[in-house]
């Protein structure tokens, strides 16, 4: 018997789940750090807003690149170098002293580390591992790992910051990611060429540059990236400000992962049975109404909790769908690149949405203004997601 017989594509699939609960996990926490270090270091909410909008720009623009390398060397490695900076970059944002080192450490290593275990990768090696007809829900069901880990993780970083306060919380998350570093070894045969036409990555980005689908995924993609992010990091502080408590934040985020590992199965399935890219304009279409909703009805604790179960719904279901599409429309054989670059389009709408959110609040005192710009820019990425062709490239064909 082959000694690598034991990575099958359900243990690939589970620890690449559990990679993404925990990448994912420790990320969404983000939020709950920026009132009591702002305070102790008496730093505006924009210089706090430009270091993780900064993560979300090394996270996207590195994605490609770990991509590549996955799709050339494996998930293994690329996975346990990621792990690493990630590791560093929470324990040096624990004790940076000024914005500088709280860029590099919150925004560059941890950009970094994000890049090679999420999405990028993980959904390339689980992709190279499923039949076509079962890649949609197995993407889908990873992506639930992500969204368990925003709604298992939010509440253990909330307790260590009450419990042992926010340096010592950021040490002790610090030490979860560290997880990651065995579960690299289960996806260490994660490389699988694709068989078929041979091709360069210069003539697969070329080829992808060249069609309207990709542009059309990227620019859908940097809204999804720009409405998470924004609400992701400013949600917690925006019903502060309004007058909830740290915890009523808290749970809005954490009922957000809770009800996204629903909608990330939900439209995973979907996606094996329904047009992808129908589903993916439903998805923000949605997210202008339950937005705009949000923003007309009176605040209390209901309208959060069912806002957040909205968004929660439809928060990573665009993850399958759209690392879907880019394997059905241009094949396996560079999927984790490919779906890197595509990445790159959300995390330029993560920046924007996270530095937006704080500039916005300390020039105008609210929100109101970044939550209007949400909700234009999902109606204009529900109109981008229409003409997507979903047919398979000719050349490409072969690899899928």
């Amino acid at each position: 018997m082959n000694k690598q017989t034991w990575r099958t594509p359900v243990v690939i699939l589970v620890a690449g789940s559990i990679v993404l609960t925990l990448a994912m996990g420790v990320r969404h926490t983000g939020g709950l750090f920026l009132q009591p270090m702002t305070a102790d270091h008496g730093w505006s909410r924009e210089t706090f807003s430009f270091a993780f909008a900064l993560q979300n720009l090394i996270w996207g623009l590195g994605s490609p690149f770990a991509g590549a390398l996955a799709d050339r060397h494996g998930a293994g490695r690329t996975v346990l170098g990621a792990a690493a900076l990630y590791v560093v970059g929470l324990v040096l944002m624990a004790y940076a002293s000024s914005p500088l080192a709280f860029d590099i450490s919150a925004g560059v290593l941890i950009g970094l580390g994000l890049s090679g275990t999420t999405f990028a990768v993980i959904m390339g090696v689980i992709g190279r591992h499923t039949t076509p007809e079962r890649r949609s829900l197995a993407l889908g069901i990873a992506s639930a790992g992500g969204s368990f880990g925003q709604f298992a993780v939010l509440p253990v970083g909330q307790m260590l910051i009450s419990t042992y306060g926010w340096q010592s919380a950021l040490v002790l998350l610090a030490c979860g990611v560290g997880l990651i570093a065995p579960l690299a070894y289960a996806l260490a045969d994660g490389h699988k060429p694709a068989s078929g036409v041979g091709q360069s990555v210069a003539q697969a980005l070329r080829e992808a540059r060249g069609e309207k689908s990709f542009h059309y995924l990227f620019w859908g993609y940097f809204v999804c990236g720009f409405q998470t992010a924004f609400i992701m990091l400013h949600l917690p502080s925006f019903l502060v400000d309004a007058g909830f408590s740290a915890n009523i934040g808290m749970t809005a985020v954490a009922l957000i992962g809770l009800f996204n590992i629903f909608g990330s199965f939900f439209f995973g399935w979907g996606g094996g049975r329904y047009s992808k890219k129908n589903l993916l304009a439903l998805i923000y279409g949605l997210r202008a109404v339950a937005i705009l909703v949000f923003l007309l009805l009176p605040l209390s604790t209901a309208t959060i909790w069912v806002f957040a179960a909205a968004m929660g719904l439809l928060w990573l279901g665009t993850v399958p769908l759209t690392n879907g599409l880019i394997a059905q429309i241009f094949g396996l054989r560079y999927m984790s690149m490919l779906t890197g670059v595509v990445f790159l389009g959300h995390q330029l709408g993560a920046f924007l949405g996270i530095w937006l959110g704080g500039r916005v609040f300390d020039e105008t005192g609210s929100y109101n203004i970044a939550w209007l710009i949400a909700i234009g820019l999902s109606v204009l990425a529900a109109l981008c997601s229409w003409p997507i062709d979903e047919k398979p490239l000719v050349r490409q064909g072969a690899l899928a």
